[in-house]
């Protein structure tokens, strides 16, 4: 499940390192281009429990920063998960949401428009120096090209708190990317005290862009268990 702003584009590098295995995406509702149409989240983790329920058998669910939000709401409502991966991920718990893991404030990075004028109801928000915050190790024109397809992010999606938390019975681990500039790696760190395992890597916050042999090898470990 990829992260605020993008949508299943962005997993292609890493699923080109994944041969052989059955990948499934999700487009989460609430990352698009017209805020009028923008869902929030538990939008998107019925749309992961859906996907999730049509695969019928055992799953790795991988989340990518608030990718990690609808995969802990949506992993409790069914019951073929046996692992979640969360990769620089907001691992958060009930009652939690992702503006409250950002202390009530939002982040300087944070484009956000509470009040539209043209959708009053439809606050949202983009993101400022994505090169910077988002790409910072992925190849310039790489980045370059990602950044461009960039939509908007529902405020609802990052308001909103989870009402379940699916790593309290599923198995879990945290990938910590180590030159992360979205996600304090300290932060990174006390989630990740909620995992079994945790990994590393070497990376800006977006590793299936810049390295993404590296983290396609570390989900392979995690698929087997």
């Amino acid at each position: 499940m990829h992260g605020a702003w993008h949508s299943p584009w962005c997993w292609q590098p890493l699923i080109e390192h994944l041969p052989g295995v059955d990948v499934r995406t999700v487009a989460l509702p609430s990352s698009g281009a017209d805020p009028a149409d923008l869902g929030d989240l538990y939008d998107d983790a019925a749309a992961v429990a859906k996907t999730l329920a049509s695969i019928g058998g055992p799953t790795v669910v991988v989340g990518h920063s608030y990718g990690g939000s609808p995969i802990t709401e949506a992993a409790a409502q069914v019951d073929n998960v046996i692992r979640l991966v969360y990769v620089t991920a907001l691992m958060l718990d009930v009652g939690d949401s992702v503006l409250s893991a950002a202390d009530g404030v939002y982040p300087p990075y944070w484009d956000v428009r509470e009040r539209p004028d043209e959708h009053p109801d439809k606050g949202f928000f983009g993101v400022s120096q994505p090169l910077e915050i988002l790409y910072g190790d992925v190849d310039p024109e790489l980045a370059r090209l990602s950044a461009a397809k960039l939509g908007r992010q529902s405020l609802a999606s990052a308001t909103q708190p989870l009402t379940k938390a699916a790593w309290r019975t599923v198995p879990s681990t945290y990938v910590v990317c180590e030159a992360d500039a979205a996600i304090p790696v300290p932060l990174q760190e006390a989630m990740a005290q909620r995992a079994q395992r945790t990994r590393r890597l070497d990376s800006a916050h977006s590793p299936f862009l810049s390295n993404p042999a590296e983290l396609a090898r570390i989900l392979r470990e995690e698929l087997g268990g």
